[in-house]
């Protein structure tokens, strides 16, 4: 069971990366897919939840300029950040859990994690 996420970068203040979480020894599509993110010296807080059915969730901080997907077909799910600012800064890691959609944030009830890819965004 594995979590690999890539896509991140240096961009510039303004611009867009796309991040992937590609899982292998499991299907996506059974569990809700987190992301997190973590920028030095704060804690890892949550970015963005899809659901294992409908639904997704943001947090306020990305809420018009983030969008989380998912292919069931390529076992895949994306963060398609745009607009981005230098605060977006971070290492990004996703997770795939159950938690309840309400606490999709907390980090804790996730079972499995990627290993995190850095995005830069310069000012």
């Amino acid at each position: 069971v594995q979590l690999q996420a890539s896509g991140g970068g240096l961009v510039q203040a303004g611009g867009s990366v796309r991040l992937s979480c590609a899982a292998s020894g499991f299907r996506l599509g059974d569990y809700g897919i987190g992301w997190f993110r973590q920028a030095p010296g704060k804690e890892r807080e949550g970015v963005s939840y899809i659901r294992s059915g409908h639904g997704t969730y943001y947090t306020d901080a990305v809420k018009g300029r983030f969008t989380i997907s998912r292919d069931y077909a390529e076992n895949t799910v994306y963060l398609q950040m745009n607009s981005l600012k230098p605060e977006d800064t971070a290492v990004y890691y996703c997770a795939a859990g159950r938690p309840v959609s309400s606490a999709w944030f907390t980090s804790s009830t996730y079972y499995y994690w990627g290993q995190g890819t850095q995005v830069t965004v310069s000012s």
